[in-house]
């Protein structure tokens, strides 16, 4: 996936959540649209290089959106959480993913589920269908090449995992996929120490049959790429 036209700068602070003042290699300051709804714990440092985007659509607020963060560790994070999606249907369409190659047709929000969710893809098989839920994940340490999810609890994430737990109970085909949109990372564990009920419910979910996959991306100011499975650590 190729990023829009990025410029670099440095980020003055993230506050509010969705807001970020940086300021320009000119010296001219910009407050941007942050699109991560997490901690974004580990992934941005204040001083720290950002590569955002610019719009032009007149009824924007903000003049541009925080796509790319460096992080302490000096990693790349991809921190527009919302390009997740349309990254994973790219490598899903072009095979990459292994495990769900051979797919008849896929849609994308399907509603499923007695907690009235909605299923990030649904794949169609020769065999019946697979659930596929997606998240982002950008949250490193140092001194460690194991990434973590989440970087905040997540109750939503926590309703997804039943969800999918549910399914698999029936026979169905569910998978939680983990895009990780952070360098420099060799494998993913959940976070424990963040949000344990997650954690747990993601074992349980694994008890009950869901798979569990993680997929590694290379990343640079100009485009983004899935390009390497994962393994997924769930000891503690």
């Amino acid at each position: 996936m190729l990023f829009p036209e990025l410029e670099q700068a440095r980020l003055l602070r993230r506050y509010k959540r969705f807001l970020a003042d940086i300021e320009l290699v000119s010296g001219e300051q910009l407050t941007i649209h942050c699109p991560n709804t997490g901690s974004m714990l580990n992934c941005m440092r204040e001083g720290g290089q950002v590569w955002f985007s610019r719009s032009n659509d007149p009824k924007r607020k903000l003049p541009g959106t925080w796509e790319i963060s460096e992080t302490p560790q000096g990693r790349l994070a991809c921190v527009n959480t919302g390009r997740a999606n349309a990254l994973v249907e790219e490598a899903l369409r072009a095979g990459v993913i292994t495990e769900l190659a051979g797919f008849t047709a896929l849609r994308r929000e399907v509603a499923y589920g007695e907690e009235r969710s909605r299923i990030d893809f649904y794949l169609q098989f020769d065999s019946g269908p697979a659930y596929v839920e997606v998240k982002s994940v950008t949250l490193g340490y140092p001194d460690t090449a194991v990434a973590a999810f989440p970087d905040a609890v997540t109750q939503r994430g926590a309703k997804h995992l039943r969800e999918l737990a549910a399914l698999a109970r029936q026979g169905i085909r569910a998978v939680q996929l983990y895009c990780v949109s952070l360098t420099g990372i060799e494998a993913v564990r959940p976070a424990d120490e963040i949000d344990s009920a997650y954690a747990d419910a993601l074992r349980a979910a694994v008890a009950d049959g869901v798979e569990v996959l993680a997929y590694g991306a290379r990343l640079d100011a100009e485009q983004i790429v899935i390009d390497r499975p994962l393994p997924v650590l769930f000891t503690r």
